[in-house]
């Protein structure tokens, strides 16, 4: 359980972005952004809710934050970096 909130804080930072209009990672999120925002709600309710339970009030709320948002900054970097690597194959 201690670690539990740690892929939850991930899935919610990953269904935020999904969500956004200017994302490539899955182009196929963007026909239903409001569901998609909708469930990332819900999971960083849940990753919330875990981490303060295993690690007390103010613990659990700064470990869920923190995972949420070292994946919500590595997911832009990522998704250019898949960009680049697709314009550098296509070469005409």
């Amino acid at each position: 359980m201690n670690w539990l909130y740690l892929p939850l804080a991930a899935a919610s930072a990953l269904a935020f972005y999904l969500a956004t209009a200017h994302q490539q990672l899955w182009l196929a999120a963007r026909a239903r952004p409001s569901r998609v925002r909708a469930l990332a709600w819900a999971l960083a309710v849940a990753a919330l809710a875990v981490a303060m339970l295993a690690l007390g009030t103010w613990a659990g709320v700064f470990s869920a934050l923190t995972a949420f948002m070292l994946v919500a900054v590595a997911l832009p970097w990522i998704d250019v970096a898949r960009r680049l690597r697709r314009e550098r194959r296509h070469v005409g």
